[in-house]
């Protein structure tokens, strides 16, 4: 094995080490939006994601991807648009300390360098979880976001 191609597998395995630990995406499901005559179509896909530090709260995540021979190979850089809905489905028991603006998901966006986070803030005063969901690149992030907030209230049955 070369020397380069063993120093870039080193710094691969060390940037997935550091990667932080996220949340396990369930895809619910996509929606076709553009036709591609090569590769799969651009889509809209949404996934289920529980707070692995709190119990009681699923969020939804819609964000597209894109298709066509770039994206099927992994190559396409995604839109940074997503979208986030929080909700209480059961009693919200917090299970660990909660760290503000701490990631709990994160998905890469392109080959190199943008991600989309989400982050969960704890508003301690009003009693609500806060998840904001962004999209950053090494150098420069976008503007575009999205919040959800869930207020810890009892839960009925």
């Amino acid at each position: 094995m070369s020397r380069s191609l063993h120093r870039a597998i080193l710094v691969a395995a060390s940037l997935l080490a550091c990667t932080p630990t996220a949340w396990a995406a369930e895809e619910v499901g996509c929606v076709d939006t553009v036709f591609k005559l090569v590769g799969p179509n651009h889509k809209i896909c949404v996934d289920a994601l529980e707070d692995p530090k709190v119990e009681g709260v699923v969020c939804h995540l819609s964000r597209p991807e894109t298709g066509g021979l770039s994206g099927a190979v992994g190559l396409a850089e995604d839109p940074s648009n997503s979208a986030i809905a929080c909700r209480q489905v059961g009693p919200i028991t917090i299970l660990e300390d909660l760290e503000d603006g701490e990631v709990v998901f994160s998905e890469r966006r392109s080959v190199l360098f943008k991600r989309m986070r989400v982050r969960r803030f704890h508003d301690e005063d009003h009693n609500v979880l806060i998840y904001l969901v962004i999209s950053d690149k090494l150098v420069e992030g976008s503007p575009k976001h999205s919040l959800s907030t869930v207020p810890i209230m009892p839960w009925r049955e």
